[in-house]
Formats: structure tokens, sequence, C-alpha cells
């Protein structure tokens, strides 16, 4: 069956560094963009990162930028968002998403990390 798994959130401090991941199985990985969102409380969930199937493009929240990285291993079926500086507002659920290249109909989602920026 389809899964998607992220991993890595946590505890931090503020200006302190993480790196989550997340893994997938049970689709043809190199076929789908992968983004990370995230949802604080009583806030909307946003777009955070993204990049394309083949890794070559990535796009990110201004909030964001220059701080938070996105990347992928496709032999390893595994995208990663490296956190650094990070701030009390990063505090959110992150979630990882697929998104068929060829059919934007198909897509996944997981279950989320809690990340917790706090002094």
């Amino acid at each position: 069956q389809v899964q998607v798994v992220e991993s890595g959130g946590g505890l931090v401090q503020p200006g302190g560094s993480l790196r989550l991941s997340c893994t997938a199985s049970g689709f043809i990985f190199r076929n789908y963009h992968m983004s990370w969102y995230r949802q604080a409380p009583g806030k909307e969930r946003e777009l955070v990162a993204r990049i394309t199937s083949a890794g070559d493009s990535t796009n990110y929240a201004d909030s964001v930028k220059g701080r938070l990285t996105i990347s992928r291993d496709n032999a390893k079926n595994t995208v990663y968002l490296q956190m650094n500086s990070l701030l009390f507002e990063d505090t959110a659920v992150y979630y990882c998403k697929a998104d068929n290249r060829f059919n934007s109909a198909i897509n996944y989602w997981g279950k989320g990390t809690l990340v917790t920026v706090s002094s």
C-alpha cells in the first residue's frame, strides 16, 4: 500500500536546526513532485517548499527563503527539509505531499511531524 511517512521533528531552540525526512513507498517516487507543508495552531495549512520529480527545480515560501532547504534522493525514495536559523513562528506540524507529475488528481499526504521551536 501507499505510505508517506515523515520523521525528524522535535523540540529545538530558536536559532537551532533540524532535518526532516519523508520516506515514500507503494508508488514510483521519481514520477512525483514532492512538497512540504506546515500548519500552525489556529492557522491554515501553507506550502513551505516544493521540489520537482527530477530534483531540478525548487520553490519556497518567502518566509523560509534562505533558512529552509528542500532536497530529494530518488534512490532512497526520500525527500528532506533542512531547517536552519529556526524561529518561534516555524512551530507547526510539517506534512509531506506527493503529486503525480502526469496526473495532478493523484496525490498522497503524510500524517505529519511536529516541530516546536521554544526557549
